[in-house]
């Protein structure tokens, strides 16, 4: 440093002091310097404080001689000490070359800049919060300084500032949490330290309402809490433990919607190895509950996201057993919130908006090309849905992302890694909405069914049981109802099906197969059927192991009457004759066993009306694929005469192992409590003569098994006729003969044979080109 410039006010021993090396001699200086600027405060000649100022910073602290700087720096603070409350007016020229020795490579120095700053804030107090941002920008560098002197002084200043902040009313929160934001993304461990240390003094403080600015820095908190540090975490999870205590108290102020995508982020673990993430997803799950309880329908704009981030959770083990816990929480709370005010219809918005808004595209869900399920002629768009502005909401404006919704959902059944539990979440779901939104969800239908329709091949009963239910919401909902007309007696005829147009027109009409009458169904209902037997078809292990577990479901939830009436009116027109045939024998089983079919058994039994009639019509026809099927549907029904009939023709068919393993099963039926009231008519001999010669004509089929010893042993036990009468035998008859009379007259026995006939024949025919095919490709090989 030039000696000889001039450095007036301050004298050469003053000038001389301060560059030197000693501390001891500078500090001598310093008070030289604090007992000059005392008479200039005195005086109250500001020129002179600000020119003397300006020399130590200029000339002193910001020069390049490592001593002469440590001279500035103590000089600095002699000037804070001697201006006192007066130093206010000289802040930044006080502070400014104080902060740039912050960044100086010397450790020694560093710390005396700390130590000067210290002293210029501590006699500044509050006068020091206009130049807030510039202290904490430089203490938050100091705070992650290697030295460890430097870093001790930093906190001392650190501890004196949030003093300061704490006792003041005139902090500038807005000016501070631009720079906090970007502070808090440092991956330092001691800076983070410094960043939630001062974040907790400020929630602290009644007068700073950090929680209005908390989206502003929620994203840097949930970084901070995956940090390496367990102290540093626990700091931060009691920080944001308070923020949640304040919202729960004064959730009105709460800006809901512009957290809500930080935390569906944070609920998501990007690599579930870290211990780390689990914390964080378990504290941003949790705080995704308390926001959907607390918030309502303003989440709804975020269902698809909170979901993608959800239903993972809910396949958790118990390792993870409390956020699993809390996943489920939220989603039941957030199921709750979809109301049936969300499938009203959008036109009252359409109008609200510009005509020359964008409308959106409909969303494109995985689906199989087979299968398809299509109900109406022609698609239906969908309307615009408003995004969601958190600024301007009003409750009764939150728009239901439908199209998103689905598409997470669709998307999670999609995906083959997807957990049992969050599988049958999702179908929970798609139930919910189809309850609660069913008009808009319609428009999903074709997309969401060939999946739904592959579900039902899931390990689990659980979702299997799940999934039919959604099926047949969709088949029962009035949302999917089309004019349907025709019944099983004209299955070879083709019906104009009115398709409802939803835009308000007259109503579009659809050549379409004929489907039996199903009263509550919709049009939606036979083309599940259908497609339901196609997949018993192509998948023969499907209809083997959960065959009958899914038709008496279904019988459950579509009514029994439904599900047979038009199952039995698709199989007549199967070319697979095979597995038509197999197909009528599991239903037969199901009709004869399932106590869920008990009604529909009671319905058949008597045929006393022609609607039982007609359906026993129907179910005969199929019926006729599976012979010993078609007896046990006539012992059913009492036709004992027809089931003779049909029994003398079995001399004409092929007896194979698998037939009279048939033949044995039906013997075991009618030993079974399916048939007391058919082993108890065996009583009246006289009145039931064709029942007693059907049962001998399966005798005859029988080889000698058990089933025979069993039906033998039963016949050797019908009584002699002559015992038996008890009444007169011509009053008793008339009185048979009437109740037969109503029975048959709404059914052409003659009519039903010779389908009967025409149906076997077709089977004979398959069996003889099946065999000369086998034959063929014998003598192949032998050649």
């Amino acid at each position: 440093m030039n000696t000889e410039k001039d450095f007036s006010p301050l004298t050469p021993n003053i000038v001389r002091a301060l560059n030197d090396k000693l501390y001891e001699k500078r500090k001598v200086a310093a008070l030289e310097i604090e007992k000059l600027v005392r008479e200039f405060v005195a005086q109250n000649n500001s020129t002179q404080i600000r020119h003397v100022i300006q020399i130590l910073a200029s000339e002193f602290a910001l020069s390049q001689h490592p001593h002469s700087r440590k001279g500035g720096l103590i000089g600095l603070a002699a000037c804070s000490i001697a201006l006192g409350k007066d130093s206010g007016l000289y802040l930044k020229e006080l502070i400014e070359p104080v902060l740039t020795c912050f960044n100086d490579s010397d450790s020694r120095l560093r710390y005396y800049a700390c130590e000067a700053l210290y002293n210029i804030v501590k006699v500044a107090r509050g006068a020091v919060l206009p130049h807030f941002n510039l202290l904490f920008d430089g203490l938050s560098k100091l705070a992650a300084d290697p030295d460890p002197n430097v870093k001790s002084g930093s906190e001392l200043l650190d501890r004196l500032l949030k003093d300061i902040v704490t006792e003041s009313n005139k902090f500038d929160l807005v000016a501070f949490v631009p720079l906090l934001r970007e502070r808090i993304y440092s991956n330092n461990q001691y800076a983070r330290q410094f960043i939630i240390s001062w974040i907790q003094v400020l929630e602290c403080v009644p007068d700073i309402h950090l929680l209005d600015y908390l989206p502003e820095i929620l994203d840097g908190l949930f970084q901070i809490l995956g940090d390496n540090s367990k102290e540093i975490r626990r700091t931060c999870e009691v920080v944001l433990g308070e923020f949640l205590k304040e919202i729960k108290k004064t959730p009105s102020s709460v800006k809901f919607a512009e957290m809500a995508n930080i935390l569906v982020i944070h609920c998501q673990v990007a690599d579930e190895s870290k211990l780390t993430n689990d914390l964080i997803q378990l504290t941003a799950m949790t705080w995704m509950r308390e926001f959907i309880q607390l918030a309502g329908r303003i989440m709804l704009p975020y269902s698809s996201g909170i979901l993608t981030a959800v239903l993972p959770c809910l396949s958790y083990d118990d390792r993870k057993k409390n956020t699993k816990e809390a996943a489920s929480s939220c989603n039941h709370s957030l199921m709750k919130l979809v109301t049936p005010e969300d499938d009203d219809d959008e036109e009252e918005e359409v109008k609200s908006e510009s005509p020359h808004s964008p409308s959106r595209e409909e969303p494109k869900v995985q689906s199989d090309g087979s299968d398809m399920l299509n109900a109406s002629q022609e698609s239906v768009g969908f309307s615009n849905i408003s995004f969601f502005t958190p600024a301007s909401t009003d409750r009764t404006q939150v728009t239901l992302d439908l199209d998103g919704i689905v598409q997470v959902l669709d998307r999670h059944l999609h995906d083959s890694s997807t957990g049992m539990m969050t599988r049958i979440a999702v179908l929970k779901w798609l139930y919910h909405l189809y309850i609660k939104t069913p008009r808009k969800m319609f428009r999903h239908t074709d997309s969401l069914f060939p999946m739904l329709l592959k579900t039902l091949s899931d390990e689990s009963d659980e979702v299997i049981l799940k999934d039919l239910e959604v099926l047949a919401e969709i088949a029962s909902s009035p949302a999917g109802q089309t004019d349907l007309a025709g019944s099983c007696d004209n299955t070879d005829n083709k019906l104009e099906l009115k398709v409802p147009d939803k835009s308000g027109q007259h109503p579009s009409a659809k050549t379409i197969d004929s489907s039996p009458s199903t009263p509550s169904m919709n049009s939606y209902f036979y083309k599940f059927m259908i497609n339901l037997l196609k997949r018993f078809s192509l998948e023969r292990k499907l209809l083997e192991n959960r065959g009958a577990f899914i038709i008496r479901q279904l019988c459950l939830l579509l009514h029994a009457e439904n599900i047979f009436h038009s199952m039995a009116d698709i199989l007549l027109k199967e070319e697979d004759l095979k597995f038509a045939s197999t197909m009528v024998q599991t239903l037969n089983t199901i009709l004869l066993t399932s106590a869920e079919l008990f009604q529909l058994r009671n319905q058949l039994k008597d045929l006393r009306t022609p609607e039982s009639c007609t359906l026993f019509c129907c179910l005969y026809r199929s019926w006729c694929h599976n012979p010993v099927a078609t007896v046990s549907l006539c012992f059913l029904t009492q036709n004992y005469e027809h089931a003779y009939d049909l029994i003398q023709k079995f001399g004409d068919l092929e007896v194979t192992v698998d037939f009279l393993m048939e033949v044995d099963k039906l013997v075991q039926l009618i030993e079974s409590p399916i048939f007391t009231y058919l082993r108890l008519q065996l009583l009246d001999v006289e009145n039931n003569p064709y029942l007693i010669k059907a049962l001998y004509g399966l005798l005859m089929l029988l080889p000698q098994s058990q089933a025979f010893q069993l039906l033998s042993h039963r016949l050797r036990c019908v009584p002699n006729p002559e015992l038996m009468r008890t009444v007169d035998k011509s009053k008793y008859m008339d009185s048979k003969q009437q109740v037969a009379s109503k029975r048959t007259s709404h059914i052409q026995i003659d009519e039903l044979l010779q389908h009967f006939d025409r149906v076997q024949s077709k089977h004979l025919e398959v069996r003889h080109q099946r065999s000369g095919r086998a034959n063929e490709h014998s003598d192949r090989k032998i050649i």
